[in-house]
């Protein structure tokens, strides 16, 4: 006998569908992909206004997330900000703001995240400061990338704290900023730093990596090493 997973089997009760519609909506699924499964699952017509009427039952609890009390320490906390497709009056990319902890046992949670309609560091600031308003007033490392003003935002809120700049952003960075036929050797050439013991040794690579390239790509250059300043 077939049995679908996909759905729970029919039943004489709306409120099996209206459950079923809010759990594809809290997974991501658009309110119009989840009125045409219904329609071919169970042969009930859902439009997708009313599919995104029943789907608003979520906001309380959209709400209480991030009104949530958060843990008071943090061992280390990734901050960055990807752009989605969002409608509103009219769909456009947004910024989606996201906060990502890993707690000293490693543990890793979304803190928080918010949605504005491009990156700057005003939005982050806020959203820091409401972070340490709900509970958080321990971060030992923060990881972003190079959004303009953000160490200083760190520091405003989370003295203590320590800032490193994401290797994956700067990575892409540098990736853009070179030739083609010379980004793999390249790459391979800056991993080295990472991938040393100490700091001293970790050091002595990266020197020797502006001393190769700096001629080539002193623009490259000259932005690494206002990285390592930091």
């Amino acid at each position: 006998q077939f049995h679908q997973h996909t759905l729970p089997d029919y039943k004489q009760h709306s409120d099996v569908l209206e459950s079923t519609i809010i759990k594809h909506y809290f997974n991501g699924v658009t309110t119009r992909e989840i009125a045409d499964l219904i329609e071919k699952m169970y042969g009930s017509h859902y439009s997708p206004a009313q599919v995104s009427n029943i789907s608003k039952q979520m906001l309380p609890k959209v709400e209480a997330y991030h009104k949530r009390k958060l843990s008071d320490k943090f061992f280390c906390v990734y901050l960055d900000a990807t752009y989605l497709p969002l409608r509103r009056e009219t769909f456009e990319r947004e910024a989606v703001y996201i906060a990502i902890g890993i707690k000293p046992n490693g543990h890793k949670e979304v803190i928080d995240y918010c949605i504005a309609p491009s990156e700057n560091i005003e939005v982050w600031t806020e959203m820091l400061q409401n972070m340490k308003s709900r509970g958080l007033k321990q971060v030992e490392l923060f990881l972003s990338d190079g959004v303009v003003g953000m160490k200083a935002a760190l520091t405003r809120t989370y003295p203590k704290a320590h800032f490193q700049r994401c290797l994956v952003h700067v990575m892409r960075n540098i990736c853009a900023k070179v030739r083609v036929d010379d980004r793999e050797k390249i790459m391979n050439e800056f991993k080295q730093v990472h991938q040393q013991t100490n700091k001293e040794e970790a050091t002595a690579v990266l020197h020797d990596f502006y001393t190769k390239w700096g001629k080539v790509y002193g623009h490259v250059i000259r932005s690494l090493k206002d990285i390592e300043s930091e």
